[in-house]
């Protein structure tokens, strides 16, 4: 089982990342499937940059376990987290998650339920900038009732 998990403040190409895992998962010889899913920032409703920001001592580690979770719910042979922090514009990828699993439902879902609780309950703030002035982004509703869906 290989875990990648990592916490960037510079950009990163989701397609290269994803390569590079998939050369691991070949190399490896054991996922039949890997899944992946690419966040980036949104240039809708005259968005002019997002910032993300994070406290150190509890982002990565928290990220960390949020891999082991997964890893202990699904047989996975890989699992790779790039997230972003710092100011990003319109088009910058924020988040990058490839679940691999010998058998495609396993990485489909250990992928969803990665991005669920990267979108409601990291521990990450984010606020975007329209027209000049910043606010700060808190998860919807929606947010919580797709974290809900793993509760044990």
């Amino acid at each position: 089982m290989v875990l990648d998990i990592r916490l960037t403040a510079t950009a990163f190409d989701p397609g290269h990342e994803l390569g590079a895992f998939m050369a691991v998962q070949s190399d490896a010889g054991g996922a039949g499937g890997i899944v992946s899913f690419t966040g980036g920032v949104r240039a809708d409703h005259g968005v002019e940059a997002l910032e993300l920001t994070h406290y150190a001592p509890l982002t990565l580690p928290g990220m960390e376990a949020l891999g082991a979770e997964a890893a202990t719910r699904w047989a996975l042979s890989g699992l790779l987290i790039v997230h972003r922090v710092g100011e990003l514009r319109p088009g910058d990828p924020i988040v990058l998650v490839a679940a691999a699993a010998r058998h495609r439902r396993a990485a489909f879902e250990a992928a969803d339920f990665t991005m669920d609780h990267l979108k409601s309950a990291a521990w990450l703030w984010k606020r975007e900038r329209v027209g000049g002035v910043w606010r700060w982004i808190e998860p919807r509703d929606a947010d919580h009732a797709d974290l809900a869906r793993w509760a044990r």
